[in-house]
């Protein structure tokens, strides 16, 4: 067993510098987060007392403070053991006051309401439940982290990188003398991600010791840093543009807008962007762009994949509910897996906040006349159906005001259901829809917009729609129903289900309240055609819905021009796993539910799906799939409206600031990135670039990717960034996802979602390159034909230069003395041998300062 070693106690003067240097380091981070004199944040720095909640009986105080690096709370434990008693800023997805979470509300009582609030973590992370002193204190904490949390939101990518760094330095420097030690500068080099032998960091150490005294101090760590945070890249592109005294000029920008980013840019925009991202006042004040001001730039909205007119509702929102894809939910009030994981209305909260438009609510008779929510024949725990129906009322219309479907899984006997009905009723008041659209039988879905801030129930009914409009005296009580078959069961035991008929005993006063979206059985799409009406609707099972899709796409499509489907997860998956979304999409169908609680692949692309339109949860689907008369198949490709064929081409350049994904001190990443297309099967693809081993600060790949997209409508493009692992899978990093027509031309920088550290990818789309522009590549990417061109400026300490053979002229010997290379210039081999193909390779070690660069022909090597 290790032993724990105390730390010594420090001396009253060794207390007092201890605490000046803190203060130091607390002004310095305040000012890079623009933060000064602020008192909520100065609340936050001196902390406080809370009350902990974890149950009715386990109620303790501990004490809550921001840390110096304004970034990590920190909080007080009794465990002995306990090494993690911090949680970052960014981890934080809300923070709520009273008793809105579930752990609240059931182990405090009313009168304690306004002095409660919770911490909503990101991820399965459990709430973080606290109390204070007064109802002013709550809601001091409350202000103040909402405070910091936007604050750091809004962090432009420079203030981030600058913010990070200096508290990644702060941390290598162990003995808090402001200096950096060679030890101390290997430590923080493992800090942010990269990997270096130590006769690397040795020349970097004294390339940047230039006061020789075996650490470094002031300018030189500020010289470290700006070595550090050098963007090659970069360079490239503004240098590219930058012919105004070495700036760009509005002309030159509105140069770069419309060559390389492909936009209808005026001369006005070009203004427009100087004066909104332009750092230094003075080129501002001469309508000139620095090269930060262009990385700011590159960083903002204007500069991302995602085309920013795309982030609002861009759509039509007035077609039938039908004609659009619906971000659903399956077994929404699970947090974990399908056997014992919790439930809890806090899912319910997450669903709806990532604009989830379909919920559901597995219902079965609880005690005391209440009815509950909960995976029947588990061991899930269960949740109060009220208190459901209450946090669904309180967020769902947060992130989206369009409307929201409730799907009843009705378990209940006629009695809770009545409750059900109540409740609905009572709480959800005139928001929710109890009668059809008009005063007349409608013969279509309303419209997303007509039923904005309204809840539409799905479920069974005793009656077709059209008795809401006949005489009063053909209502019916309560009836029987067959109930729809469910997935948990074998084929043959399912079989015999349906032979046997199920009933379901239903109560009038929940059947009235399903106007829209009525359940009923599926048997057959002619069937429907032909019995069905409009608002009838089926729910498949993951497996049939996906057979239905291979076999009959253009029949499944025809059925959901005029009709719902819902599709749901296999009885099978109870590890809460998901299913691939997009073959469903591809034959029309809208309410297409996932695991929301489960972070994967297939969860990605959902959100990609739904990241456009405002994230409203609702996207239209191409006019080829709301065509009664459409003849598109997603998997027998043929001529029509839908073959659009486009070629993407893609250039991977580099990334900034990769998290770790493993946080063991000597664990570095070697970054790689897969580029994904899902869509129709002929559009489904996917190309990786090399791993770089041992850098996950600023690996440069500068890798080019092709591929051809046949069905633009329906394709999604996905960014994914892994920590290769050559002995077991590859770690997830990071990724994006976006629509293939959201996608914007030109430089841009993708931003991975995640919910680790800070991390983007710089992306070039490949078709903007010309012959003769400087592109960078790493040697082990070469192929036969390559063009090649590099910057002597990007020469790196024992790199190989790779000169480019189509910039040499036959019979030609060019020699030039290394001292003469100006900054920026190529090295010119000679071609007198050379074969097509042939690259040049010179180690940099083999250069000498004042001699002439000559290689001989027989010195070539051919790889």
């Amino acid at each position: 067993m290790q032993c724990i070693q105390r730390q010594p106690k420090r001396t009253r003067s060794e207390e007092l510098l201890h605490n000046e240097k803190s203060k130091k380091v607390t002004r310095l981070n305040v000012k890079l987060l623009g933060m000064e004199g602020d008192t909520d944040l100065q609340f936050l720095l001196v902390g406080g007392d809370l009350l902990k909640v974890r149950s009715s009986s386990w109620k303790k105080t501990r004490f809550y403070k921001l840390q110096e690096d304004c970034q990590t709370m920190w909080h007080e434990s009794k465990k002995t053991f306990k090494s993690n008693q911090t949680f970052s800023i960014k981890d934080i997805s809300a923070v709520r006051a009273g008793r809105q979470s579930e752990g609240l509300r059931k182990n405090t009582e009313a009168p304690v309401e306004g002095r409660c609030f919770s911490i909503i973590f990101k991820g399965r992370r459990k709430n973080l439940d606290l109390m204070a002193s007064s109802e002013e204190e709550a809601k001091q904490w409350v202000t103040s982290l909402e405070k910091i949390m936007s604050n750091t939101e809004n962090l432009n990518s420079q203030q981030k990188t600058e913010h990070w760094i200096f508290n990644c330095l702060r941390k290598a420097d162990k003995n808090s003398d402001d200096k950096l030690s060679l030890k101390e500068l290997k430590d923080f080099l493992h800090q942010i991600n990269i990997e270096v032998d130590d006769e690397y960091a040795e020349k970097l150490f004294q390339e940047c010791d230039q006061s020789k005294c075996g650490h470094l101090v002031g300018d030189e760590i500020e010289h470290f840093y700006s070595l550090l945070t050098h963007r090659q890249e970069i360079d490239t592109i503004y240098g590219e543009y930058a012919k105004t005294t070495g700036f760009m000029s509005a002309e030159n920008l509105l140069e770069f807008l419309i060559i390389e980013q492909r936009e209808e840019a005026t001369l006005a925009d070009a203004h427009r962007l100087i004066n909104k991202y332009e750092l230094d006042d003075k080129a501002k004040e001469k309508q000139l762009m620095t090269q930060d001001g262009f990385l700011m730039y590159l960083h903002m909205p204007e500069g991302l994949v995602l085309n920013p007119t795309h982030k609002a509702v861009h759509q039509d929102m007035s077609q039938p509910l039908n004609h659009y894809f619906i971000s659903s939910s399956h077994n929404t009030y699970l947090m974990e897996d399908q056997l014992k994981g919790p439930s809890s209305t806090e899912a319910y909260a997450r669903a709806l906040i990532k604009g989830c438009r379909c919920v559901e609510l597995d219902c079965w008779d609880g005690s005391d006349g209440e009815p509950v929510i909960y995976h029947g024949y588990t061991l899930t725990s269960k949740i109060l159906f009220k208190d459901t129906i209450k946090a669904i009322k309180e967020y769902a219309f947060k992130t989206s005001d369009y409307p929201v479907i409730l799907s009843l899984e009705n378990h209940c006997s006629v009695e809770q259901q009545r409750v059900m009905a109540q409740h609905m009723s009572s709480i959800l008041g005139s928001a929710l829809l109890t009668s059809p659209l008009g005063d007349r039988m409608p013969t279509d879905f309303p419209s997303p917009e007509e039923l904005k801030g309204r809840f539409l129930v799905k479920g069974k009914r005793l009656t077709k729609l059209e008795a809401c409009f006949g005489p009063e005296e053909t209502a019916v009580d309560d009836g029987s129903l067959t109930e729809e078959e469910d997935d948990k069961e074998e084929e043959e035991e399912e079989k015999k289900k349906a032979k046997e008929g199920k009933k379901l005993k239903l109560a009038k006063e929940l059947s009235d309240m399903v106007i829209y979206c009525k359940s009923v059985n599926f048997n057959g799409f002619q069937d429907a055609k032909d019995n069905l009406g409009f608002y009838e609707m089926s729910s498949f099972k993951e497996r049939k819905a996906v057979a239905l899709a291979e076999e009959s796409a253009n029949s499944y499509i025809h059925h959901n021009v005029d009709k719902l489907s819902r599709i749901y997860p296999a009885g099978s998956r109870t590890d809460s796993s998901n299913y691939n979304p997009v073959p469903l999409w591809n034959a029309g169908c809208q309410i297409v539910s996932l695991n929301f609680q489960t972070s994967c692949n297939d969860m990605d692309v959902n959100q990609g799906r739904f990241l456009t339109n405002g994230k409203t949860g609702y996207v239209l689907k191409p006019a080829y799939m709301r065509d009664r008369g459409s003849e598109f198949d997603p998997i027998t490709l043929t001529t029509g409206p839908w073959l659009q064929h486009k070629t993407l081409h893609i250039m991977i350049i580099s990334a900034q600031q990769l998290p770790k994904v493993n946080q063991k001190k000597t664990s570095i990443v070697d970054a790689l990135v897969k580029v994904e297309i899902h869509g129709v099967p002929a559009d489904t693809a996917e190309k990786q670039t090399p791993y770089i081993g041992n850098n996950g600060f600023n690996p440069m790949w500068n890798d080019n990717f092709k591929f051809d997209v046949y069905v633009p409508e329906l394709a999604l493009v996905r960014f994914v960034v892994e920590d290769h692992d050559s002995v077991t899978n590859n770690d997830f990093v990071g990724q994006f996802t976006v629509p293939f027509t959201s996608l914007q031309m030109g430089t841009l920088v993708v931003v991975p979602f995640t919910s680790l550290q800070m991390g983007t990818l710089v992306v070039i789309p490949f078709t903007s390159l010309q012959m003769g522009k400087l592109v960078v590549i790493p040697f082990t990417s070469l192929q036969m034909g390559t063009l090649l061109v590099i910057q002597f400026t990007s020469l790196q300490m024992g790199k190989l230069v790779v000169i480019p053979f189509t910039s040499l002229q036959m019979g030609t010997l060019v020699v030039i003395p290394f001292t003469s290379l100006p900054m920026g210039t190529l090295v010119v081999i000679p071609f007198t041998s050379l074969q097509m193909g042939t690259l040049v390779v010179i180690p940099f070690t083999s250069l000498q300062m004042g001699t002439l660069v000559v290689i001989p022909c027989h010195s070539l090597v051919y790889r």
